[in-house]
């Protein structure tokens, strides 16, 4: 998906819309998806495919460009200037195992995808209160 990000949102989630935003691109980063050069989708493109207000879309901009991450150019758009991908994430495929038997075990009680990520969310948030927003 190099260079290609359609933002998503969860209106159920808790988080801020920007947050979500800055936290797809830093996700799209740190697996690759997302390269230095390419270019994320513009204010315009995102508030309306998002239909968010365009200033939301620029407080992700600005809080990402101040992490050093993206660089704005005026009339040309949003671009990537630092990559996050690490090494392959090592296998653990007891985890990944016990992680697959739970999901399997969370859609036969009836929850939706979305149900899913979030209660992995609070998981990860309570686990990791220190976790910052960026990188």
């Amino acid at each position: 998906m190099s260079g290609v990000l359609e933002f998503y949102l969860d209106r159920h989630a808790g988080v801020p819309t920007y947050l979500q935003l800055v936290h797809q691109v830093t996700h799209a980063l740190r697996v690759g998806a997302l390269h230095p050069g390419d270019r994320l989708p513009t204010v315009k493109e995102a508030s309306a495919q998002l239909a968010i207000n365009p200033n939301t879309v620029l407080k992700a901009y600005r809080e990402l460009e101040h992490a050093g991450l993206v660089e704005a150019q005026p009339g040309r758009g949003t671009f990537v200037r630092a990559g996050l991908a690490r090494p392959a994430v090592p296998d653990h495929p007891v985890l990944r195992d016990e992680l697959d038997a739970w999901v399997g075990r969370a859609r036969a009680a009836g929850l939706s995808a979305d149900d899913v990520l979030a209660l992995v969310a609070t998981a990860v948030h309570t686990t990791y209160p220190d976790r910052s927003g960026v990188a």
